[in-house]
């Protein structure tokens, strides 16, 4: 009895649990004494799984809490945790029990503080410009007058009634407006797809593509310009194929886009003006250009016209450049029969002088001189090798005289075919043949009739057959038969 009486054994009636009870029981302890609660500290360790989850912790200088957000939680963030940032985290809490781990699952996200926002724009700022894309010789010119403005601003808004109504006072252009948010967590994505989208029409397409495109908004805090200091909307403006102007907030107003632009404009009014000029200043600029044409062209063409008339006067006049030819010529034409008389004398002078030389004693000498060689040389000469070139020359002669009658034979029996077949050809081709086969020729007066009009003209007609001609009409008497006018004289041919 005493045994049944006693105290159990310490501890020994505690319930038992299984890990997985404990666990639950741990998370629902956890979830229904907090629930959703917001947490302030430091973004330490930040990594995005290849499931797209974002998991991050936030610190103070103790403890660390571990941080979720799922892929479907991300795109609602207003700011996306780094590394150092100071932020504001607002989540449920809870715990994974396959780790024994308790984190929080943060669906928003804020920046604790302007400080930490201006450290956070520090930061990318310095990250940017470390990548060039703040480097002035990557910015592109504006286009002086675009034919198409795409603007990316709030259809609600002053500022896109602004940039429409400057736009229309100062040259209208077309324009296509892509309507975004300008604050909260929608800006920084639909501004970055905004610009990418634009860039993306094609310039012959359907839409157009745009010539210049501005990004605008008006003022407000840092917080509500924030999203304009997004890393990806300041890509999407470097990343631009076509010139960006950037007219966020006021002119002290200051975010990433204005250093990745290729101009920035401090207000959305100024924008408009920096993209088109003045059309009635252009208009009046371009008359005085043209009137400064006019005047140009006139004047350069009297300065040349007065030019020629001064070079025209220091000309001489036409009829006195012939003067000196005229009075030469007629000098040396009355020169001219002196010469010729002197010039005939002195041939005839030349010839007397020469012919005084001629005597005939003097030519008989020279005869016999050369007589005398011409004999010294004959006796000097054999007749024997002379005698064999003559018969060689002979030899050869007759072997060409031979080749000359056979060739000339030849030739003429060729031409005499060629002869006789030209004259078989011409008794073919005759009109004879045909009048032997029946056939007449009438003609009058000499030519040719062959119609029975051109006969009725005539009083006398002449027929010709194979065998005769035949007269009739007033003055018919009979015609011999006219030799062929065609036959050939065969004796003229050798």
């Amino acid at each position: 009895m005493s045994d049944l009486l006693d105290d159990p054994i310490p501890g020994q009636n505690t319930p038992e649990y299984t890990v997985s009870e404990i666990s639950g029981e741990v998370k629902r302890t956890l979830e229904g004494s907090f629930g959703r609660i917001r947490v302030r500290g430091e973004v330490g360790r930040v990594f995005k799984a290849r499931s797209g989850h974002l998991y991050y912790d936030i610190k103070d200088d103790r403890n660390v809490l571990a941080c979720t957000t799922w892929k479907g939680q991300i795109s609602g963030l207003s700011v996306v945790p780094e590394e150092g940032l100071e932020v504001v985290v607002t989540g449920r809490l809870t715990a994974f029990g396959a780790q024994s781990k308790y984190n929080l699952n943060v669906d928003e996200v804020s920046v604790a503080g302007q400080g930490a926002l201006m450290a956070l724009l520090e930061k990318r700022k310095k990250q940017l410009e470390a990548e060039g894309l703040f480097a002035p010789e990557r910015k592109k010119p504006l286009p002086y007058l675009p034919n198409i403005i795409g603007v990316v601003t709030s259809p609600s808004g002053a500022v896109i009634r602004d940039i429409l109504h400057r736009l229309r006072d100062r040259f209208p252009r077309k324009v296509l407006i892509w309507p975004v948010a300008v604050q909260g967590a929608n800006c920084a994505p639909e501004v970055a797809r905004a610009i990418e989208g634009f860039n993306q029409l094609k310039p012959g397409g359907a839409l157009r593509r745009p010539d210049l495109i501005i990004v605008a908004r008006g003022g407000g805090s840092i917080e509500d310009l924030w999203g304009f200091n997004e890393e990806v909307v300041a890509r999407a403006a470097a990343a631009s194929d076509i010139p960006l102007i950037s007219a966020v907030g006021h002119e002290t107003d200051t975010t990433l886009i204005d250093f990745v632009s290729d101009r920035r404009a401090p207000t959305p009014t100024a924008a408009a003006e920096l993209a088109v000029p003045v059309r009635m200043e252009l208009l009046a600029w371009t008359g005085e250009q043209g009137a400064r044409l006019s005047r140009a062209a006139t004047d350069a063409v009297q300065r040349r016209t007065q030019r020629l008339h001064d070079l025209s006067r220091a000309l001489p006049r036409p009829e006195t450049l012939l003067n000196t030819p005229r009075q030469r010529l007629d000098l040396i034409a009355d020169r001219l029969t002196p010469a010729l008389t002197r010039g005939v004398q002195n041939r005839r002078l030349q010839v007397v002088e020469l012919s005084a030389h001629l005597r005939p004693s003097t030519l008989r000498g020279l005869v016999t001189t050369r007589q005398e060689s011409l004999r010294n040389l004959s006796a000097r000469l054999s007749l024997r090798p002379i005698q064999r070139e003559i018969d060689q020359q002979r030899q050869s002669l007759a072997r060409l005289n031979d080749r000359m009658n056979t060739a000339q034979t030849t030739r003429l029996e060729r031409l005499q075919q060629q002869l006789e077949a030209t004259d078989r050809l011409r008794e073919t081709l005759s009109y004879k043949a045909t009048l032997e086969r029946g056939y007449a020729v009438v003609r009058a007066d000499g030519d040719v009739i062959t119609t029975k009009a051109q006969a009725a003209k005539h009083a006398a007609l002449e027929i010709e057959f194979a065998d005769g001609i035949l007269s009739t009409g007033a003055t018919a008497k009979p015609t011999p038969k006219k030799p062929k006018p065609d036959a050939p004289d065969q004796g003229s041919l050798f």
